[in-house]
């Protein structure tokens, strides 16, 4: 299998990076889901340091997933796939990327105007991104849940469309991004 991207099939990067940003975004809304039942203490604290640690992986490997994409081909579309739903898969697509690199920056700068500095897994401390400021902690904090909403919901639209693509119309848009499937 090659590391780079077909007209036909994904390559061995791209899918690597799919599927770690899959775990990624599982892991964050588990944890998020759970920190925020917590009180106030330790372990709140704890697991708020490992959210926004892995917020800022998923931060990096949206942009690279996006660097790579522009480098590399995509595969193609099946042929016989209406406009109106290419266009829609694209439009998604388009929404998924701004999604992936809005909400960690949007988690970041929360952290930063809180001033709580963010330390990725205690490796190293990420800058601050904006001042201190109760009202935009605030702002974005509200903000951050309704990507949240957006990006669950841009998922659910992906994976169910992935979903048609394998049961309905039986192509091969679906198993192109298995990490197993070696394309033709």
């Amino acid at each position: 299998m090659s590391m780079r991207n077909t007209h036909k099939t994904f390559g061995n990067v791209a899918k690597g990076i799919h599927w770690i940003m899959v775990l990624g975004f599982i892991a964050l809304y588990v944890i998020g889901y759970y920190m925020t039942s917590l009180p106030l203490g330790p372990e709140m604290f704890e697991k708020i340091g490992i959210h926004k640690s892995i917020g800022f992986i998923v931060l990096v490997l949206a942009v690279l997933r996006l660097a790579w994409r522009l480098i590399n081909p995509t595969p193609d579309l099946p042929d016989e796939m209406p406009p109106i739903e290419r266009l829609g898969a694209h439009l998604s697509h388009i929404a998924l990327y701004a999604v992936m690199i809005v909400m960690p920056l949007s988690g970041w700068a929360m952290s930063s105007a809180a001033n709580f500095p963010i330390s990725v897994f205690g490796w190293f401390t990420l800058p601050s991104i904006m001042a201190p400021s109760k009202p935009a902690v605030e702002f974005l904090k509200e903000f951050h849940e309704v990507m949240a909403v957006c990006i669950l919901v841009l998922l659910a639209v992906h994976v169910a469309a992935a979903l048609k693509h394998h049961f309905i119309n039986k192509d091969d848009v679906l198993t192109r991004i298995l990490p197993f499937h070696k394309g033709h």
